[in-house]
């Protein structure tokens, strides 16, 4: 089974079941954004702070976005657990079988990044026009535009733990004659005297 890991979750970012209805997903989204205005209300917020919380709020928005609406919903899922399922045949695949290897390569990668882009990036944004987040989060354009760099960023963080355990294969140590390179700088700065 393939890791889970870097394929956001909006389930478990709302604390509630995979089968959790629009009801109760309303529900959690509206108790975990008031927690965090009060949080947010409650520290003094530095740069660091702001850019995590920006982060919980567009997330928090996006799940609420995607969740709420059936479409939408069951897009989100089956793209995700068709990359799970992409990464298990990659990773179960034999080192021998190259051509599988050069086939789901490309093929993953462009899915990866279509999914992180839409999910981790553009959903977080287009939630920011849907009327009951605006109600519940108080998001306005200077938001978006300071959560564009960071869900960005995001994106690319994702994207990079998800690179991490996918099996590339392993780039072979260049042979190196230390004598050869010796002899060789050693003519070279005979000839500059």
């Amino acid at each position: 089974m393939a890791s889970e890991a870097g394929y956001i979750n909006y389930f478990e970012r709302l604390g509630l079941a995979n089968d959790a209805h629009p009801g109760e997903v309303r529900k959690a989204y509206k108790k975990l954004m008031k927690q965090l205005v009060q949080e947010i209300a409650q520290v003094e917020v530095t740069a660091d702070r702001r850019a995590q919380f920006m982060l919980q709020m567009a997330t928090l928005n996006a799940a609420v976005f995607v969740l709420k609406d059936k479409e939408r919903r069951e897009a989100y899922w089956a793209e995700r657990q068709a990359l799970i399922e992409l990464e298990a045949e990659w990773c179960g695949l034999d080192d021998s079988d190259e051509a599988r290897h050069d086939v789901l390569r490309p093929k993953f990668d462009s899915e990866v990044r279509s999914f992180l882009s839409k999910y981790v990036q553009e959903m977080p944004l287009n939630a920011g026009s849907d009327h009951e987040v605006l109600e519940a989060s108080h998001w306005d354009v200077a938001h978006a535009r300071h959560a564009t760099q960071l869900l960005r960023q995001y994106r690319h963080h994702l994207h990079h733990d998800i690179l991490e355990r996918l099996p590339y294969h392993e780039v072979t140590e260049p042979k190196i004659d230390w004598s050869e390179r010796q002899k060789t700088v050693a003519e070279l700065l005979e000839g500059l005297c």
